[in-house]
Order: structure tokens, then sequence, then C-alpha cells
């Protein structure tokens, strides 16, 4: 983690990637991500079968009937797997959402207050960053129970104190700067100071840490439901399809397979996405507004 916030603070290298690679991570990202939004979005509205129905024998095969076969009580895993899609970007969404409400304040307070402030708050994100996240998250969730929206906010908070570093060490780069001691010798007040010059240089080098932020966060809402801690029944989530596959693994593969390669084709499309937005965006390349 030192490591990635020391490359925020440093100056990137002036050379650019191809233009080409650029647009293969940008496309191939938004296919990956773009299908499993799309699933999600089309299970709020349909599935092949209700989550509780127990309409097939157990540990079917891939049928046309049922298309990613059953479980071990006779489920549709195919319906499972797109309510696991629905649960994995709603974690996601709004996990990052509250990371980086609180993160963005938290480090551009500590950038513009005073020294012993600004002491305090980093002290503070040292103590949380330090802490492991699947650890905190944990013990959130066990504080105010089991279910999507403790684990949406335990990993928020949880992930905030990353957001809210990067957001520090950025914004004390972009305060330090020449337009911005002439904008406020010019008599701009602290918040449009804010909104006119820190946001919009902050934001650029949030995108990648943001996007990581949502694979992480699609990852510990699994972990979390594996060891059942995560959202309860009767709502499917991939990591609890991948702790009830465990025992007929090697009777019913697919039934571990499919979560496991969503949970992967989820993080690396949001990852490759976000690579390419950043690409786009490009602040390393550009002198600072």
């Amino acid at each position: 983690m030192t490591a990635a916030i020391q490359a925020v603070a440093a100056p990137a290298p002036s050379r650019r990637r191809p233009r080409a690679r650029r647009s293969i991570n940008l496309a191939v990202g938004a296919v990956l991500f773009g299908t499993i939004l799309a699933v999600a979005i089309v299970s709020l509205f349909w599935t092949p079968y209700g989550l509780e129905d127990t309409t097939g024998d157990r540990l079917l095969a891939p049928s046309a009937e049922h298309w990613a076969g059953t479980d071990r009580l006779g489920r549709d895993l195919f319906s499972q797997l797109m309510v696991g899609a629905r649960l994995a970007v709603l974690v996601g969404f709004g996990s990052v959402l509250i990371a980086a409400v609180l993160g963005v304040t938290l480090g551009i307070v500590a950038a513009v207050a005073d020294r012993w402030l600004d002491d305090a708050i980093s002290s503070l994100l040292d103590i949380a960053i330090a802490f492991p996240t699947l650890l905190l998250a944990m013990l959130i969730v066990a504080w105010r129970g089991a279910s999507l929206e403790s684990a949406i906010l335990a990993i928020g908070l949880a992930g905030s104190a990353v957001i809210a570093r990067l957001t520090r060490v950025t914004a004390t780069r972009v305060l330090a700067q020449d337009f911005v001691t002439a904008s406020r010798t010019s008599g701009t007040g602290t918040l449009r100071l804010i909104g006119i010059h820190v946001l919009p240089n902050v934001w650029p080098t949030l995108v990648v840490p943001l996007a990581l932020q949502f694979g992480g966060a699609v990852v510990a809402e699994a972990s979390l439901s594996y060891l059942g801690l995560g959202s309860p029944p009767p709502n499917a989530s991939w990591g609890r399809m991948l702790q009830e596959a465990q025992s007929t693994v090697l009777v019913s593969p697919v039934a571990a397979i499919l979560p496991g390669l969503l949970l992967v084709a989820t993080i690396i499309g949001m990852n490759l996405l976000a690579d390419g937005l950043r690409d786009i965006a490009d602040p390393a390349s550009r002198s600072i507004r």
C-alpha cells in the first residue's frame, strides 16, 4: 500500500502507452463488465426460476431446461448466478460510493487543515490501512448482523482509508501549485478553491484505485458470504454458491466453476475498464490545470 501511495505522489513517466493497447483495455473491460452489469439489470425483472424453486433433480448437468444445471437442493444454478451478479454490482457500487465520499472528504480536509489536524487524520488513516480489510469488514458485519446493507457499509468503510490517503497526497500536491497560490491571493475562498481546482485534479488519480476498490469489494462480499456473514438467504451470492458447492465439487464441478469464473471476469473487466478510462483522462501526460 505504501508503494501505491508513493506511485501517486511521484511524478509519472512522460511516455504514453500505445493507443491500440489503451483501446483494447477499454474494449475488453467494457465487454466483460458490461455483460455482468447487463445480467444484473435483467435479474431485477426476470430469472428462469425462483431462487427457492426446487424444480429439477439434484446436481443436474447443464441442459436446455436448466442452462447451468441444478445444485444439491435441485435449485436452478443459472438463476442464482444472475442474482449473484446483481448482488456483486450492488456491493461494488455501494461500497465504492461510501469509500469515495468518505475518503475524498477526509483526504481534502487533511490537506487543507492545520498541521495538528492533518497529523491526527493521517495517523488514524495509517492505523486503518494497516488493519486487514476483510477482518474489519467481518467485525462490522458481526456487530450489525449479516445483511447486504451491513456488507456494503463494512466494505465501504474499510476501503475509505486508502482513498483518503491517496486524496490527501494528491490534494497536497495540487495546493502547492502556483495557480492555487494566485487564486488564493485573488481572494478565492477555501470551498471554492476545492471545487474549481482541487477536485478536478484529484479525481483522475482516483479512477484506478476506486476500480480496484470495486473488485476488492466483490471479493470481500464473496468472502463474507462464504463464511456465512454476507447477505442471508434467499438472496444468492457467488461466495455462498462456492461454499455450498465445495462438498459436491467432484460430482458437479459446474456449480463451483461458474461462480469462480464470474468473480474473475468481474474483477478483470472492471480493472481493464478503469485502466482504459485512466488512459483517456491521462492526467500524467498533462500539466495540472
